[in-house]
C-alpha cells in the first residue's frame, strides 16, 4: 500500500462550511502544503481562494460511464489553478468533485507540478483501479536530483491523503505471495474455482482463479460493466470456456469479487469459505469470540 509509514502522523480535515460533503481543507503534520476538495457546484464560490491562484496538481472526479461502482478521473496541473479549472468547468462534463494540491509557500513550482502530473497518470494507468480520462502519459520534465527528491516527497504525501478523500486510483495492486494456506478463502461451485484473501486494501482474488463466462439474465449492470472493464484491462481473460484472472486483483468487497466470478448477485460473506468449510461470517464471528474471551476478566 502506498504512502504508509511505521510512524504515526496527524492529518487534519477542516470542514470549511461545517458539512461533510462541503469544502474540505486537508493539512498534514510537518508538511507545508495542503489539499482542497470541493464539489463542482461549489467551485464557482471557492475559485477565488488563494490556493487556486498557485501552481497545483488537481483531480477531476466523476463516475465511469454506466458504472456507478468505478470512478472516472482526470489528472491535471497548472501554473494558476483557476485558469485551467475554469476551462474544465466549461468543457468537461463528467466530473462532480475536485481535489487540488498546492503549497502554502513557493516550494511547488511549474516543473514540480508537471512531474507530479506525469507520475500520477503513470500510476493511475498501472493500477487500473479507475477510468483515467487522460489520453496518454506525458513525459516528466528534466529535473535536478534535488528537485526530484522534493517532488517525490510531495508525491508520497499526496498518496497518503488521497485514500482519506475516497480516492484509491493510484494505489499499486500488490501481488500477494501465497506461501501458506492460512487466511486463504475459496469458491468452488457453479463453474467457479477461485482463491481469495480479505485484506485492509480490499478483497484480493488470486491470479489463476477462474469464473463463469455466462452471466445470469438478472445480473446487474455494474457486474456487466466490471467484467467488461477487467477484460479490457487484460485482468480477466476468457480461456477454454472460463474467465481466468491474469493477476492478483483487489475488489471493493468479498461480494463484488464473488458476483463478478459467479456472474450473478452474490453475498461474498457466505460464498467465500476456508478449508474447513466456514464462510467469512463464521470466521469473523469466531475471531470476535476469541478476542472477547481474551479481554474478559472473568475468564
Amino acid at each position: 500500500m502506498v504512502g504508509t509509514s511505521s510512524l504515526g502522523t496527524t492529518v487534519k480535515i477542516l470542514l470549511a462550511d461545517g458539512t461533510p460533503d462541503g469544502l474540505r481543507i486537508v493539512e498534514k503534520s510537518n508538511w507545508t502544503s495542503l489539499a482542497t476538495m470541493c464539489s463542482r457546484v461549489q467551485y464557482r464560490d471557492v475559485r477565488s481562494c488563494p490556493e487556486f491562484g498557485r501552481p497545483c496538481v488537481y483531480l477531476l472526479i466523476g463516475w465511469a460511464d454506466e458504472d456507478a461502482n468505478r470512478l472516472a478521473i482526470y489528472v491535471g496541473q497548472a501554473d494558476i489553478g483557476r485558469d485551467r479549472l475554469d476551462q474544465h468547468a466549461r468543457t468537461k462534463d463528467f466530473w462532480t468533485q475536485l481535489i487540488l494540491f498546492t503549497s502554502k509557500d513557493s516550494n511547488l513550482n511549474r516543473v514540480h507540478v508537471q512531474y507530479l502530473e506525469s507520475k500520477l497518470i503513470q500510476r493511475g494507468f498501472a493500477a487500473k483501479r479507475a477510468d483515467l480520462k487522460n489520453g496518454n502519459v506525458p513525459n516528466p520534465p528534466t529535473l535536478s536530483a534535488a528537485d526530484i527528491a522534493d517532488a517525490e516527497s510531495f508525491l508520497n504525501e499526496m498518496l497518503t491523503i488521497y485514500p482519506l478523500l475516497g480516492v484509491t486510483a493510484f494505489e499499486e495492486i500488490e501481488q500477494i505471495p501465497v506461501t501458506s494456506p492460512e487466511g486463504m478463502l475459496t469458491i468452488k461451485r457453479g463453474g467457479v474455482d477461485a482463491t481469495g484473501r480479505d485484506t485492509p486494501q480490499g478483497f484480493y482474488v488470486m491470479r489463476g482463479s477462474t469464473g463463469r463466462v455466462e452471466l445470469v439474465a438478472s445480473a446487474q449492470r455494474w457486474n456487466v460493466s466490471a467484467r467488461e472493464k477487467l477484460s479490457a484491462d487484460g485482468i480477466l481473460r476468457e480461456e477454454n470456456g472460463v474467465l481466468r484472472m491474469s493477476q492478483d486483483y483487489p475488489f471493493d468487497s468479498p461480494s463484488a469479487a464473488a458476483a463478478v466470478l459467479l456472474g450473478r448477485n452474490a453475498n461474498g460473506r457466505l460464498e467465500w469459505k476456508d478449508a474447513a468449510g466456514c464462510d467469512l461470517n463464521q470466521i469473523e464471528s469466531a475471531r470476535l469470540n476469541v478476542t472477547d474471551a481474551a479481554v474478559d476478566p472473568n475468564k
